[in-house]
């Protein structure tokens, strides 16, 4: 080992590092650079990460959309093997049906009452879960189940409960006495209690998703701002409606807007309750394209039916989003 006395003698020769580098014309030293291992020294690396969501939006979502267009401007049908271009002919057809017709008016009627539901609902369960309790968390996990579970089970057990011989509800409200034991409401099979029965079942699944949203955006509200406004004589509902709301409103305009596609587009509700029926009180516009298209073999009809949800989607997303904009920048 060499000892101590030539380590410090050798310390002492080195000449120090800022000395070196604050000479006038001398250049400091090139220091090494690291290469990282990112996408910038492999470039494959960020298209292969990013093909498979391209590959989804293409193969799931681009080929089926540019296929129904395309149906619906021909004479489409299974088991044809020919196929001709004629035009605006399937549009004519179905907008001059009365199936067609009614299941708009149905459409608009289910999309309408249910966000107004499912509005009013979740804002009360967002302003009950927003403050911390005890069991909050188990209460948070009940609400989300209708939304985490698969829709064509839950919607099977409303079906058992609307059932018009082993309802559930219609044996609580006889034993109340506010049913007929000889003449039960038939929850599926009258064309009133049908559709307020789909609307119901579509409420109970939707509800928890707009749930989050809401409790997401309260929970983002200052808390100074509710705070000055109760010193200032602000009570509860008057803070709710002039203060929390109007700061909620780009979150409500994004609830509204998925949920309003989400009823618009709905068709797994409809399908296993009513299929539509009593005499179309239920159909709607994605029902009627798999009527027409997959049980009646007509793929063009079915693929019309389908492309006139584009444009109604289309709006409702445009004057959603722009309330949203006019609304963060005001």
């Amino acid at each position: 080992m060499k000892p101590a006395g030539d380590a410090e003698t050798q310390a002492k020769k080195a000449p120090p590092l800022s000395s070196s580098l604050d000479k006038p014309g001398q250049l400091r030293p090139r220091w090494k650079k690291v290469k990282s291992a990112g996408a910038a020294t492999s470039p494959l690396l960020g298209a292969a990460m990013f093909s498979p969501a391209a590959l989804y939006i293409l193969l799931l979502i681009a080929v089926p959309f540019f296929l129904a267009i395309f149906y619906a401007f021909s004479d489409a049908r299974i088991g044809s093997t020919e196929l001709h271009f004629i035009g605006l002919e399937n549009f004519r057809s179905i907008i001059h049906s009365p199936s067609f017709q009614k299941a708009v008016t149905n459409s608009i009627i289910f999309t309408v009452v249910a966000q107004a539901i499912v509005l009013v609902c979740s804002n009360i369960l967002s302003i009950a879960l927003e403050k911390p309790f005890r069991g909050r968390g188990l209460l948070r996990f009940l609400i989300l189940l209708p939304w985490v579970a698969p829709v064509s089970l839950g919607t099977i057990g409303w079906k058992w409960i609307l059932d018009s011989i082993y309802s559930v509800i219609t044996w609580v409200l006889v034993w109340l006495g506010f049913a007929n034991k000889l003449d039960p409401p038939y929850w599926l099979g009258q064309e009133g209690l049908a559709m307020a029965s789909v609307i119901l079942v579509h409420c109970w699944r939707l509800i928890p998703f707009a749930t989050v949203i809401l409790l997401a955006g309260r929970t983002a509200i200052p808390k100074e701002i509710p705070e000055a406004a109760s010193i200032d004589g602000a009570g509860f509902w008057r803070t709710q409606f002039q203060i929390n709301l109007p700061i909620m409103t780009p979150i409500l305009s994004v609830a509204v807007l998925f949920g309003s596609i989400f009823t618009f587009t709905d068709i797994a509700v409809v399908y296993i309750l009513t299929n539509g029926g009593p005499y179309d009180s239920t159909q709607t516009l994605p029902m009627l394209a798999y009527t027409q298209g997959i049980q009646g073999s007509d793929l063009a009809a079915g693929a019309a039916v389908s492309v006139c949800l584009i444009p109604v989607l289309v709006i409702i997303a445009y004057f959603m989003l722009r309330m949203a904009h006019r609304a963060e920048v005001v």
